[in-house]
């Protein structure tokens, strides 16, 4: 195989393999995953291979959310509420959140819907949803877009993952800075 040609996926039990940006239909890309809060800032991100599906990092992502309490006090780690499109809708990702009490926001995909309803009553009942709080979940959108106005992360000229996920880091500081947590006054 020539030099190049080869997978970009790192073995997740040594972490050796090839670094950069996977392969897909549009060239060479890559994927952030990110968790943002309701004001639009980064809280946490994992990035992938462009190829890569989104909702196999659905799990990675949720346990690597860490928010320190102010004071003394274990970080917080499950958010009350994950809203997310249609390509984190699979069974293992609900099952997640309803282990952990986390209300999912998340629409279902029309084929599984069609599924359910073809199987009648034995396609079980579709998962609670709400219409209301659907429309905040443009909030990692409007997060990206941020993220966006940074040239260096938009046209990611790193060559190096670690490098690349700095640059996220760098662009989500800065975020933070211009939009920094209130006090309370008490």
């Amino acid at each position: 195989m020539p030099r190049g040609a080869g997978s970009n996926d790192k073995n997740p039990a040594t972490g050796k393999g090839r670094e950069g940006p996977g392969r897909s239909r549009g060239g060479l890309t890559t994927k952030i995953h990110l968790v943002a809060d309701r004001r639009c800032r980064p809280v946490t991100r994992l990035t992938s291979p462009g190829r890569h599906g989104d909702s196999p990092r659905f799990i990675p992502l949720m346990e690597s959310i860490r928010i320190p309490r102010r004071g003394r006090g274990r970080p917080r780690k499950r958010p009350g509420r994950a809203m997310g499109d249609k390509a984190y809708s699979s069974k293992v990702n609900r099952a997640y959140l309803r282990r952990h009490g986390i209300q999912a926001v998340i629409p279902v995909k029309e084929d599984r819907k069609a599924n359910r309803l073809k199987r009648g009553s034995a396609g079980g009942r579709p998962p609670n949803f709400d219409a209301e709080w659907c429309k905040e979940r443009d909030t990692v959108e409007r997060c990206f877009n941020k993220l966006r106005q940074f040239r260096a992360v938009a046209t990611r000229f790193d060559k190096r993952e670690r490098i690349y996920r700095g640059t996220i880091d760098v662009a989500s500081i800065k975020i933070w800075l211009r939009d920094p947590v209130r006090r309370s006054r008490t």
